[in-house]
C-alpha cells in the first residue's frame, strides 16, 4: 500500500469510486510537489491568475473573500483531502483566497498536469468532479444556513457537517473531532458576531448537545443535535461508491 493510497484525498474519492492501481499511481504523481506552508501565508490570492490548484494533505485552511470595506467573509473551511483553488484551473483568475489556519502540507498541481490526468483516467476525472460538485453542494447549504436557520441551528448544522466531512477521511466520528477553529472563524463563516457564537456554544453545551472547548468538538447528544439542526447529510453524498 503506497502513501497516497491511504492519503485523505484517496480516502475521500473511494467514497465515490473504487480506484484501480493505475488510478492510484496517477494520484501519487499529483502529490509529487508537496511542501509545507505556515499559518497565515495565503496559498492562493483573490484575483490571482496562476492556473494551479493544491491538494491539502494535512492541516486546515479557510477560503475567504475580502469586501471593499475590508471585512472578511469566510466561504468555507478545507480539511485534509480537499482541493484548494480547483476552479483556478479553468477560470482566468481566482475569485477568493485560501489561508492556512494551521501549519499545513499541500501538493501543488499545475493545470496541465490535472488536464493530462483527466484525459488519461476518465474515472479519476469523474471522481474529482464528484468532489468539486460536493463542495458546491456544501456552499449552497451554507447559504441556506445563513439565510434561513436561526443561530443555534446554524452552528449545530455547521459542527455536524464538519464532523461528517472529517469522518470521511478518518479524522472524526459521532463522538467528536479535533478542531482548530476559533469563535472568530465561526463568526466570519456563519454571519454572526463572535459574542453571539459564544452564547450559542454555551447554550448547546448547557443543554448537553455538544461541547466545543480547547480545540475539541465533543458530541454529547448527537441525535438531539441532528434534530435541532434538521441535519440531513444526503447533500454530502457519503453513502458509498457509485462507480465500481
Amino acid at each position: 500500500m503506497t502513501a497516497v493510497e491511504i492519503s485523505p484525498l484517496t480516502r475521500k474519492l473511494l467514497a465515490f469510486v473504487a480506484l484501480n492501481d493505475a488510478e492510484l499511481a496517477l494520484l501519487e504523481q499529483l502529490h509529487e510537489r508537496r511542501r509545507s506552508f505556515g499559518i497565515g501565508a495565503d496559498l492562493v490570492h483573490q484575483g490571482q491568475s496562476e492556473r494551479a490548484a493544491y491538494i491539502l494533505s494535512a492541516g486546515w485552511v479557510c477560503s475567504y473573500k475580502i469586501q471593499p470595506d475590508g471585512t472578511r467573509q469566510i466561504v468555507d473551511f478545507q480539511v485534509p483531502g480537499d482541493f484548494l483553488g480547483l476552479r483556478s484551473v479553468l477560470l482566468r483568475t481566482s475569485d477568493h483566497a485560501f489561508e492556512p489556519i494551521t501549519d499545513i502540507q499541500a501538493a501543488k498541481v499545475q493545470a496541465s498536469d490535472l488536464i493530462n490526468a483527466f484525459s488519461l483516467m476518465p474515472r479519476l476525472a469523474t471522481a474529482i468532479l464528484w468532489a468539486a460538485s460536493r463542495d458546491e453542494a456544501m456552499v449552497v447549504e451554507h447559504l441556506v444556513g445563513i439565510g434561513r436557520r436561526d443561530a443555534d441551528a446554524r452552528v449545530a448544522h455547521f459542527l455536524l457537517e464538519l464532523g461528517s466531512r472529517l469522518a470521511l477521511v478518518g479524522m472524526g466520528d459521532r463522538a467528536g473531532y479535533r478542531c482548530p477553529l476559533t469563535q472568530y472563524h465561526l463568526a466570519d463563516a456563519l454571519g454572526l458576531s463572535a459574542v453571539h457564537i459564544n452564547r450559542v456554544l454555551r447554550r448547546l453545551r448547557e443543554t448537553g448537545l455538544v461541547t466545543f472547548r480547547d480545540g475539541q468538538v465533543t458530541f454529547g447528544d448527537y441525535r438531539g443535535l441532528v434534530r435541532l439542526a434538521d441535519f440531513d447529510p444526503a447533500y454530502l453524498d457519503q453513502s458509498g461508491p457509485l462507480l465500481k
